[in-house]
């Protein structure tokens, strides 16, 4: 099995909502990224990927041969890769028939578990679609994290219990889901939250709580203030607001800003080990990667999950033992290639 082969038999089932493309970088899409599409020109979703691309590291094999070790825990949960894959919801619309949401959450959730890594799990106006959802997560002995969009708190309240009875070790909220186009004028509102109500948010939860959609230390300062145990670094793939930076440029301050008080995670362009290497020197804890996820499960099924996440998480172990990291806690600002003249990691 090799990558360019599941990409070649995703296609066939995909297309033409996603291409399917060996190198997921947002080009081919233009403003009709699958699923709702991007706002604007797509300029954010190209300019994720491209920015990862722009940090250089620095090679140094000289030091001593040690096995490398990139497991990752989190909220007790321990993992071989610090790599989880991310949130997609209503999959028979967005990408084609071949599976429904019961379908896709089995095949992504089993296949991360084969490798030691778990899921984000996506929300749905649908009220159907997120009991599938929870009834996938249950099946799979908890082994997901629901990622609910930011309805009002009668609504949450409903699928905050449904997460637990499922058995989720933590909850996600993607705290910007209200600028997507097909939840504009919804009835409930999902939209934007206060710190206030976020703290409400996070009480309520009664779950380690996850916030996505954070692009600011501003905000991921009053997520966790209102009690978030982990931030995750998102612009939604460039699909809630054109114009954004990119997560790569914002990560070294929020990192800055939340060190030791919360989890960073973040996602956004991340397409290989090296991605994950650059993202673990800037600051974060682990990422999160979507969309190529829905290739390698409409190319390959559960294997195709699997062979993905231990793709990356190869690449990561090659990084690592180049640049003398053993462990993930090796890693370090100073991995990170930096321009002397202007101080600069984005070159």
């Amino acid at each position: 099995m090799i990558w360019k082969d599941i990409c070649d038999q995703a296609r066939d089932h995909i297309k033409p909502n996603c291409m399917a493309c060996p190198v997921c970088d947002g080009r081919a899409c233009g403003n009709n990224v699958a699923g709702p599409g991007a706002k604007g020109y797509d300029d954010v979703a190209i300019r994720n990927f491209k920015a990862w691309k722009r940090v250089r590291i620095n090679m140094d094999p000289l030091v001593a041969a040690a096995p490398i070790d990139t497991t990752f825990n989190l909220f007790g949960q321990s993992l071989e890769y610090p790599i989880f894959a991310g949130p997609i919801s209503d999959v028979a619309l967005h990408y084609g028939p071949l599976y429904d949401d019961t379908k896709y959450n089995h095949v992504l959730m089993k296949g991360c578990l084969d490798v030691g890594t778990r899921a984000f799990l996506g929300d749905s106006v649908d009220v159907r679609g997120f009991a599938i959802a929870m009834s996938a997560l249950k099946e799979t002995g908890g082994a997901g994290i629901p990622t609910i969009k930011p309805w009002d708190i009668s609504i949450l309240q409903e699928k905050f219990a449904a997460s637990r009875e499922a058995g989720a070790f933590a909850i996600a909220m993607d705290i910007d889901a209200g600028g997507l186009p097909f939840l504009k004028g919804r009835t409930p509102p999902a939209g934007c939250k206060s710190e206030k109500e976020l703290a409400e948010i996070v009480q309520t939860a009664q779950l380690p709580f996850i916030v996505k959609g954070i692009m600011t230390p501003n905000a991921a300062e009053k997520a966790v203030r209102a009690g978030a145990k982990a931030v995750l670094v998102s612009n939604h793939g460039g699909r809630v607001l054109d114009g954004c930076p990119s997560t790569a440029e914002v990560l070294p301050a929020i990192t800055k800003q939340v060190a030791g008080r919360a989890i960073v995670l973040v996602d956004g362009g991340i397409r290989c080990g090296v991605d994950v290497f650059r993202a673990l020197a800037l600051g974060a804890d682990a990422v999160v990667i979507a969309r190529p996820y829905i290739t390698a499960a409409y190319g390959a099924g559960r294997e195709g999950v699997a062979f993905l996440t231990r793709k990356i998480g190869e690449e990561l172990k090659d990084a690592m033992e180049l640049c003398g990291a053993r462990k993930l806690s090796d890693i370090s600002r100073d991995m990170i290639f930096c321009d002397a003249a202007s101080g600069a990691f984005f070159l």
